[in-house]
């Protein structure tokens, strides 16, 4: 199964998409749909800092290629820990598959799982400090984490 890539700051997409792309081009694959998850300045944030529990996130990607593994698709995911500065991507991931509307579709489903499901928390970069981003972040099902 497909590895998840993680590194450190921002993420050059270019390089991934490039990598990827070359990765798929030849196994007759008609659509490559990438999405980026780009740092905004939300509330005056120099940054977003992610930390992340990669076994897990590991395992719930493998769960995703898993389930598609019967469907001729290729998923593809990277994430950041660490800092990552407003206009900077800190998420980027693509779906490779024979038709669009499938591959559209996936990348929809996929990012919003991540975001209810992947092991990863965030925090708000203001004057140097790291600020737990608790109104960015979700309960993760199970884990008992941010119960009031």
């Amino acid at each position: 199964m497909k590895k998840i890539e993680i590194y450190k700051g921002g993420l050059d997409t270019n390089a991934l998409y490039k990598k990827w792309y070359d990765e798929i081009k030849d196994k007759n694959l008609g659509a490559f749909i990438t999405f980026s998850g780009i740092i905004r300045d939300d509330d005056n944030v120099e940054a977003l800092s992610f930390d992340i529990y990669e076994a897990l996130l590991q395992n719930w990607f493998n769960n995703w290629q898993e389930r598609l593994k019967n469907d001729g698709v290729k998923l593809f995911f990277a994430h950041s820990f660490d800092d990552v500065k407003v206009g900077e991507s800190s998420y980027f991931t693509a779906v490779a598959s024979k038709q669009r509307k499938l591959a559209l579709k996936l990348i929809n489903d996929f990012v919003e799982d991540f975001k209810a499901n992947a092991p990863i928390w965030k925090y708000d970069v203001k004057n140097g400090e790291r600020i737990y981003a608790k109104n960015r972040s979700f309960k993760l099902a199970g884990a008992g984490l941010l119960k009031e």
